[in-house]
């Protein structure tokens, strides 16, 4: 596997890392499970970094020197692609010959890599997107900036090159199709998921004791990196519209935001807070918490202890925190756009917001946090939701799409 921008090992919620970096690992994970070795290719951050980790029995992260290990932002890594091939490339080359079957490449930048690779290995290559430069240009949140030319062509390369593409909804198979003229024979659609081990139900009140939360009140939770494209300030000017309609909600509205900046959000990592004092948000009375990035089990405590999780991003090529807040029996409302229509099921596991408007989002919220009837029914549907999403069903899958470029290589273009 190929993952350049952002280690598998990398905390998510900051910097760049997400819901791709759990993909990965968890995907490896469940594939070594099933006697398949994986050898992970990632950039190296810090020179403290060891150059082969052990992730898990028959998972490795190779670290590879490319560039300046802090400092490089991700729309600089494209200057890198060449060492970083080139170093991957030498890795293989110590090995015996025909060591690797199989390159999977995560993001368009790995995909670039990954075709070089796929060449001169003789192997087939399977790319995951991820996410779409078009796709996000198209819904651009207000104040973001759209992605360059370079990276829309470098996509179209990769989905040229590529054996094999997954998607990870119809959705987004029909984008591929649509907006980067894949041959629909080379799509196929499989579902990321969710570790139920980790993300289950666990009792509300011991959880938010667990955090220091109010057993009383109602948690309305943000849970991601702090950027334009993932709209956490539409959650807090939706909670302001509460709060001048019911005042009387401050005393017990809790609004967790977990995570750091990220993306574009670096720019003005302190922009999300600073709205948070103009809407009166913050302070001895305020509602808003700002809590940084948490470890995995971590975060499946926070999203038991809320009413309900809100996704309000512009794109979700899936929505990973939407899966994980539903299995564990927490309610999603997110904007209905990309994945989340396939992850969110409305009125049955959470509600689907059309646009971004912050009336609209207080209305969705309010009858969540005031319909006990209707999160008692939500809460039901987001355990049901959740079980149709497994890794293991992930790995399953995935290695079916490997197999099918194994038997089906193109010739190198």
């Amino acid at each position: 596997m190929i993952s350049l921008h952002t280690s598998p090992l990398d905390q998510p919620g900051t910097g760049d890392a997400g819901g791709m970096n759990v993909y990965v690992i968890e995907l490896a994970k469940r594939l070594a499970a099933r006697g398949v070795e994986i050898d992970i290719f990632t950039r190296a951050t810090s020179s403290a970094l060891e150059p082969v980790v052990s992730a898990y029995d028959g998972v490795q992260v190779r670290h590879i020197h490319a560039g300046p290990f802090e400092g490089l932002a991700k729309d600089e890594l494209p200057g890198q692609l060449c060492v970083f091939a080139r170093e991957v490339l030498r890795a293989e080359a110590g090995q015996p010959v025909g060591h690797y079957d199989a390159v999977h490449s995560h993001y368009w930048l790995s995909g670039q890599v990954g075709a070089l690779a796929r060449d001169r290995w003789g192997v087939p290559l399977v790319h995951s997107m991820h996410t779409m430069a078009k796709v996000k240009n198209d819904a651009l949140a207000e104040g973001d900036c759209p992605e360059p030319t370079a990276r829309i062509i470098g996509e179209e390369q990769v989905v040229e090159a590529a054996d094999m593409l997954i998607a990870n909804t119809d959705i987004e198979a029909k984008q591929l199709i649509n907006l980067y003229d894949a041959e629909p024979s080379r799509v196929e659609v499989v579902h990321p998921g969710v570790d139920l081990d980790v993300f289950r139900p666990r009792d509300k009140a011991a959880a938010r004791a667990e955090l220091g939360l109010p057993v009383d009140a109602s948690v309305l939770m943000f849970a991601g990196r702090i950027q334009p494209l993932k709209a956490p300030d539409v959650l807090l000017r939706a909670v302001a519209v509460m709060l001048e309609r019911r005042p009387e909600l401050r005393s017990r509205l809790v609004v967790p935001i977990v995570g750091g900046p990220s993306g574009s959000g670096l720019e003005h990592p302190e922009s999300l807070a600073q709205l948070a004092t103009e809407l009166r948000l913050d302070g001895p009375d305020g509602v808003v918490r700002f809590v940084p990035p948490v470890a995995q089990d971590e975060l499946a405590r926070w999203c038991a202890a809320a009413t309900l999780v809100a996704v309000p991003s512009y794109n979700e090529s899936f929505g990973l925190v939407a899966v994980e807040a539903q299995a564990t029996g927490t309610p999603v409302v997110a904007a209905a756009v990309g994945g989340l229509t396939t992850v969110v099921r409305d009125g049955r596991s959470g509600l689907l917001v059309d646009g971004h408007e912050p009336r609209a989002w207080a209305d969705a919220l309010s009858r969540v946090v005031e319909d006990d009837g209707l999160r008692v029914r939500l809460e039901a549907g987001a355990l049901e939701q959740a079980r149709s999403f497994s890794w293991d069903r992930t790995a399953e899958r995935t290695l079916e799409v490997y197999e099918r470029a194994r038997a089906d290589l193109k010739a190198p273009v």
